[in-house]
């Protein structure tokens, strides 16, 4: 089971909002269970007393006075609210102590988790007016929908303002609630992105994931979601099954710089199927969906870069390409979006590659976040090779003709075996690219 802390990514010490429906409160406190030590939780809204009291330790900030806090008090889930009102709740801080609060966190490397809008126990809901109430200090938001409402006709039951989510989603009230009309709810700039400050990580997290139909239903949700969010985790939090899945985008780097000396012409560009090899590996990096597709180039260049125009590709030349295969892995995983949480690395010399395969190791990486993913062939290491971006920094020290082999040896190895024997032939002379053409399994 993947951790909720890691499947959310976050640090030793973040500043945390959580929004929306479908188990937010329970959300919250099992993520800050997953930190030792002092960890302080709020509210921008209410907490009902029963919520308040989840923590192991309760702080009541006067309205009318400031945030006073001793570190030594603190113990565990510390929760810090306003005081408590007629209706067996207690309120949020005033946005003055929320400040103070979050400064007091930085200054003390304290995890700052933050219910910042209510959904009166619903499985979906939209906001009103006046929330979600997000400080602008958050570093990440994270943004709630329970899927047993999916396929359910829309009314007060399972929505909280359903005439408004009617609105978000185009759907009409009492018709049966689909993905795509979550989906619209969730990616509405006056839906489930209101209110996320500028530069904040925006994750959806789909709880209530009950099933294969709802595990389908998510994964094709993150189809839709991946964009407006960085990423898109489904879970079960109230059950065993926790963080069923985390998806997010998977980048491809092609490395196609080498001069292939023993070939003693360019291996990028010999003939598959009518085109050259790195159109058609790049060609399938893209429809396996690999987002962006770096593709590598050095010896050669000019030729390889005319052979892929048109592609939506993002090329990066690699200078220094005769010191090893090192020099070029650094110089795509630089070029890669900070928010990618993987990275497929694909050799040029591999046309026959199927997209299955690179849609089957971004599945087994969803399912886990291992550190490493790799192709297995009749028992042996084989490439592809994916690499969560937890390894990245790693790769800094690796030298000369070294690739991601290097931290085979430094982080856990989930394999993935496929039942191709031709994905085992490096086309490195003139007789392994004839045995390729003339392969048969």
């Amino acid at each position: 089971m993947i951790p909720l802390k890691l499947a959310l990514r976050l640090d030793a010490a973040p500043q945390v909002a959580l929004v929306g429906a479908g188990g937010k409160s329970s959300a919250l406190f099992q993520l800050a269970r997953q930190y030792e030590g002092t960890v302080l939780v709020t509210t921008t809204t209410h907490l009902s007393l029963e919520q308040a009291g989840w923590g192991d330790k309760h702080i009541v900030v006067d309205e009318t006075g400031g945030l006073e806090l001793d570190i030594e008090d603190l113990a565990g889930v510390t929760v810090v609210t306003g005081p408590a009102s007629g209706d067996e709740r207690v309120g949020g801080l005033s946005p003055e102590a929320l400040h103070s609060l979050s400064a007091f966190a930085r200054a003390h490397g304290l995890p700052l988790f933050i219910e910042a809008d209510g959904a009166r126990q619903r499985a979906l809901k939209a906001p009103a007016e006046h929330e979600p109430v997000v400080p602008n200090f958050v570093d990440t938001v994270v943004v709630l929908a329970g899927l047993s409402a999916l396929s359910q006709p829309l009314g007060a039951e399972l929505v909280h303002r359903p005439e408004r989510f009617a609105e978000l989603s185009g759907i009409a009230l009492a018709e049966s609630i689909s993905g795509e009309a979550l989906a619209a709810a969730l990616s509405h700039p006056e839906g489930g992105l209101k209110g996320i400050p500028q530069g904040a990580r925006r994750i959806a997290l789909l709880n209530q994931v009950e099933g294969e139909r709802l595990a389908g239903a998510a994964r094709s949700l993150a189809r839709r979601l991946l964009g407006p969010y960085e990423a898109v985790v489904a879970a079960s939090l109230q059950s065993e099954a926790g963080v069923q899945a985390v998806y997010e985008r998977t980048a491809g780097v092609l490395l196609a710089a080498g001069g292939a000396e023993r070939l003693g012409s360019p291996k990028q560009l010999l003939d598959w199927n009518g085109q050259p090899f790195v159109v058609a590996a790049a060609k399938t990096g893209l429809a396996a969906g690999l987002d962006p597709l770096v593709v590598v180039t050095g010896a050669y260049a000019d030729e390889v870069e005319v052979a892929l125009a048109g592609l939506n590709v993002q090329i990066v030349r690699n200078a220094d390409w005769q010191q090893g295969q090192a020099s070029s892995v650094k110089a795509g995983l630089a070029a890669l979006p900070p928010e990618v949480g993987a990275a497929i690395f694909m050799l040029v010399d591999q046309p026959q590659l199927p997209a299955a395969l690179l849609e089957a190791l971004q599945a087994q990486h969803a399912r886990t976040l291992a550190p490493i993913v790799a192709t297995q062939v009749d028992g042996n290491r084989s490439n592809p090779v994916l690499f969560d971006r937890r390894t990245f920094a790693d790769f800094a020290q690796i030298e000369g003709d070294k690739g991601g082999r290097v931290l085979f040896a430094r982080h856990k190895v989930e394999w993935l075996t496929w039942l191709d024997s031709s994905l085992a032939i490096d086309v490195d002379s003139l007789e392994d690219y004839n045995r390729l053409l003339n392969y048969v399994d």
